[in-house]
């Protein structure tokens, strides 16, 4: 059996993100190729792509001219827009989240993507954690009465990502993906969420789920982790008492980490290489996003 010939990735961006995690990502290999970087900033493109061996693009025309699928860590709005070109010229992507700013953007994206029949997946990077994945298998197992989830950071206040679309959008944008994401995983499909707060400094979403289950969800990423504080975790609560997951414990888990980009990486190429859907896809994106335009209107 011939061994299958690693996906041709393009790049599209130089931020952070691209440079700590889609760039060493996509160049380890073996299932994927780093062939060329494009960025708004020529520099940072030159920059990022010298530091991978590769080729930096001034032209996006020209770089998906040169790849067989585009990774883009731009912002929501920049993506949505630059992935439909990349759709229409019959390219897989894979989609950092949220896959737009606002509904109509995904909706776009998400029609161009099943016109073109192209690949599509989502960054959803929790969701490739071996670990994450053994807690949403005992989550399936397990009778769900209610749940209760936080995801605090301080990463608006200062730093890499304390700008932007951000800090003008909040947490419900940026952190909300990942944990309406989880919740509906572990606790079934969520019906209807409504918010209370503010989405720039501290944010609360109660879920009605598929099966009557009700979740809780405080969002902020404008609060610092001092203390003895629990700002990231999910539980579940049920007749049988309860389940929990603490992403203080898994960050500390160097192992499960570098294990969920090798996961992407890999489960990324094989669908490419297949010609299939993944199971996180532009339509888990746009569904993502019905939940938050939903609990935007709800304030």
């Amino acid at each position: 059996m011939t061994e299958a010939q690693p996906v041709r990735v393009g790049l599209v961006g130089a931020g952070p993100w691209a440079r700590g995690m889609h760039a060493p990502m996509l160049a380890a290999g073996p299932e994927t190729e780093l062939v060329g970087v494009w960025a708004r900033r020529p520099e940072a493109a030159r920059e990022l792509a010298a530091a991978h061996g590769t080729e930096a693009y001034d032209d996006y025309a020209a770089l998906l001219a040169h790849c067989e699928a585009v990774a883009f860590a731009v912002p929501p709005d920049v993506q949505a827009t630059m992935a439909v070109e990349a759709a229409r010229a019959g390219k897989a992507l894979l989609l950092d989240k949220p896959i737009g700013l606002t509904l109509a953007e995904a909706a776009a994206l998400t029609e161009a993507v099943d016109a073109a029949g192209v690949v599509s997946q989502l960054t959803l990077s929790n969701r490739y954690r071996p670990r994450v994945r053994e807690f949403l298998t005992r989550a399936a197992a397990f009778d769900t009465y209610g749940a209760q989830a936080r995801q605090l950071t301080g990463a608006f206040i200062a730093g890499d990502y304390a700008h932007g679309w951000r800090l003008e959008h909040g947490a419900l944008h940026d952190i909300g993906p990942h944990a309406l994401d989880l919740l509906d995983a572990a606790v079934g499909a969520i019906e209807q969420v409504t918010a209370a707060g503010d989405s720039r400094r501290y944010l609360t979403l109660t879920c009605r789920h598929a099966g009557g289950a009700v979740s809780q969800l405080a969002l902020s990423g404008v609060v610092p982790r001092t203390g003895d504080g629990r700002y990231e975790t999910f539980e579940l609560f049920g007749p049988t008492g309860a389940l929990s997951l603490d992403f203080a414990e898994l960050s500390a888990d160097t192992a499960d980490d570098a294990e969920r980009w090798a996961t992407l990486r890999r489960e990324f190429a094989a669908a490419v290489r297949a010609g299939r859907p993944a199971d996180l896809d532009v339509h888990r994106g746009l569904y993502l996003q019905r939940l938050i335009d939903q609990a935007q209107r709800s304030l």
